[in-house]
């Protein structure tokens, strides 16, 4: 699986407004909501399906970066959304640091697998330092696209 395949341009949020987890759950699922097909777009049922996965722990992994995701009834395909925080967010994360690299992830009910491999590879790209970093001085919902693309490209 690759980035592309899950994350569009589109679905990048530069510069997120919102100063704690619940804020940004709800700026990202408000976002997520147009992108997501039928009856699942309504923001309140993808808030509280990341909440409710929340309360089983945080998604926060450390490193500043914090990957929620959630189970959609009727959703027809996984959905990424990606969002950036350079101030930094309270997020319950392991290892009790702000986050700033948000990465949502939507999948059907009925999808653990598509599910597993879209976690594993974001995980792997936001595990290099330097593109973290990288992720937090670029300009603009493009510029951080190129460089996810970049970065899934590397052998």
């Amino acid at each position: 699986m690759k980035i592309c395949d899950i994350l569009q341009q589109p679905l990048i949020v530069p510069e997120l407004k919102s100063q704690d987890k619940e804020g940004v759950l709800d700026e990202m699922a408000a976002f997520l909501s147009a992108f997501v097909d039928g009856e699942t777009a309504r923001v309140k049922d993808i808030k509280a399906a990341l909440m409710a996965r929340e309360q089983l722990g945080s998604t926060g992994v450390g490193e500043g970066v914090a990957i929620p995701h959630a189970k959609i009834a009727g959703l027809s395909q996984l959905v990424a959304c990606f969002g950036r925080s350079k101030a930094g967010v309270e997020f319950d994360a392991i290892d009790y640091q702000p986050v700033r690299l948000i990465f949502v992830l939507l999948v059907p009910e009925n999808s653990a697998g598509a599910h597993l491999k879209a976690l594993a590879r974001i995980s792997r790209l936001l595990k290099s330092a330097a593109f973290r970093g990288q992720l937090l001085e670029l300009n603009g919902a493009e510029a951080i696209y190129k460089a996810f693309l970049e970065e899934d490209s590397r052998p």
